[in-house]
């Protein structure tokens, strides 16, 4: 994907901020809902949550990456629009990204797999040229719960590395040793649609499956991933493959990226039976900032309402918005040459503020879904299993992202509105990075354990 065409889906999907921030402010002014605090309070509340950030390590467990920004020309060093990089880790107080080696399911192929094996090596690659080459005296990879906190010290920021969808390691499990030995640290079996080791949740849509839950290749991956240290993820895969990994894995499990089933229906979520075996396994689900698994009859009142006024105005301004939305329009964009893009994107966006500056003034607007709702599932999460059990993530530049909490800049926020309902320092430390990096202590070592006697 050209760089245009990137910061065409940073806007798009950033496009409320204008009018969620505008009514903000009004809010504000107007002294905001009759049990707010004063603005001595309020002072000393934000003061408070600011000194709990500024002292805890924050840990996000889902972030997209795209081997092309980590050239010496074009990296993290600078701010590429996209949702995560080193001024916005730096400006939202983010400490540790973890950065995903993600390759989407293709045909279960020798030729698929071979080339599923060379993309995920790609990104392997770039993490690395990150933290060893371009920016060492930065950011650092860290393999251990240990070197976080060494790196955290020493003033760097942290690169983690995730792998999302088994499907590179092909036919051969001894590829989870060399993921391991890449710097790897969990991996997921399956992503959308149904891989070699693993059932997806996207199986619900049609009734299909492949496997019935995991394939005999997938429960000995299981065996190797508690063998080499590599945490098990049960984002993406399907509830009965969730279940079957819990039951085989000798070490506790994450969800990376996932959110409550029972306030949000969607197959991607986890509902209770999943849950309360997430929390007898011992292992943490990391609550994700994605709108439409959050709340998705709220997402999409409010895509419905500001899709209307985008085109109203669109129309008022004499701007050719394509039919068929975002897609169609990152389609018509590639077809574009690179000067004809970026007026494109300038026209897009100049709608894109007169629409959100229209949005900001009605009374009857949707709210778009929020910090608020990301902290409402934290709040279900740790009543149903244990704030041990309960962590933090984004899925920036994969999708994710709410308002309030959009980017990495952002960051902030999320501790303000846990601090605001009584969290306490340890328990926002626990949150944000001390459950998954305890998880992440007794997988390696039961992964030593299990090393040591053969």
């Amino acid at each position: 994907m050209n760089t245009t065409i990137q910061s065409a889906h940073v806007a798009l999907r950033h496009h409320t901020r204008t009018f969620t921030l505008a009514a903000m402010a009004l809010l504000a002014a107007c002294g905001g809902a009759s049990d707010s605090p004063s603005v001595e309070s309020e002072a000393d509340l934000l003061a408070h949550a600011q000194g709990i950030h500024e002292r805890v390590i924050t840990l996000d467990t889902h972030d997209d990456i795209s081997a092309a920004n980590f050239t010496a020309e074009r990296n993290y060093t600078t701010d590429l629009g996209n949702q995560v990089n080193l001024p916005k880790m730096n400006a939202g107080g983010l400490d540790v990204a973890w950065m995903i080696v993600y390759v989407g399911q293709g045909d279960l192929t020798e030729a698929g797999f071979d080339d599923a094996y060379a993309q995920a090596v790609a990104k392997f690659d770039a993490i690395h040229r990150l933290t060893e080459q371009i920016a060492p005296d930065q950011i650092g990879l860290a393999l251990t719960s240990d070197d976080v906190r060494r790196l955290v010290a020493e003033g760097k920021k942290v690169a983690m590395i995730g792998i999302e969808n088994g499907y590179p390691v092909g036919m051969d499990a001894g590829r989870v040793r060399e993921f391991a030995e890449r710097g790897g640290r969990y991996m997921s079996l399956a992503h959308n649609g149904h891989s070699q080791l693993s059932d997806s949740n996207t199986g619900e849509r049609d009734g299909v499956w492949l496997h019935g839950g995991l394939s005999d290749l997938g429960r000995e991956v299981i065996g190797e991933m508690n063998r080499w240290g590599i945490m098990i993820d049960l984002s993406h895969p399907s509830k009965e493959a969730n279940l079957e990994m819990m039951q085989l894995s000798q070490a506790p499990v994450i969800a990376s990226h996932s959110a409550a089933r029972t306030l949000g229906e969607h197959s991607r979520n986890m509902d209770d039976e999943q849950l309360l075996a997430l929390a007898e396994n011992g292992g943490v689900i990391q609550t994700v900032a994605f709108r439409s698994y959050l709340r998705p009859d709220k997402n999409s009142a409010y895509n419905e309402a500001s899709q209307t006024v985008i085109a109203e105005v669109a129309a008022e301004m004499d701007f050719d918005m394509p039919e068929g939305g975002q897609r169609a329009m990152f389609r018509q964009m590639q077809a574009m040459g690179e000067a004809e893009q970026q007026a494109f994107m300038q026209e897009y966006e100049a709608v894109q503020a007169a629409a959100d500056a229209r949005m900001a003034e009605m009374d009857d607007m949707p709210e778009p879904v929020s910090v608020s709702d990301l902290v409402d599932h934290i709040d279900y999460l740790v009543e149903l299993i244990g704030l041990e059990h309960v962590g933090i993530s984004s899925d920036f530049d994969g999708g994710g992202g709410v308002t309030g909490w959009n980017d990495a800049s952002e960051t902030f926020n999320v501790t303000l509105e846990l601090v605001r309902r009584g969290y306490t320092e340890e328990e926002v430390g626990m949150l944000w990075s001390g459950n998954l990096l305890r998880v992440l202590d007794e997988v390696q070592a039961v992964a030593a354990e299990i090393q040591a006697t053969g």
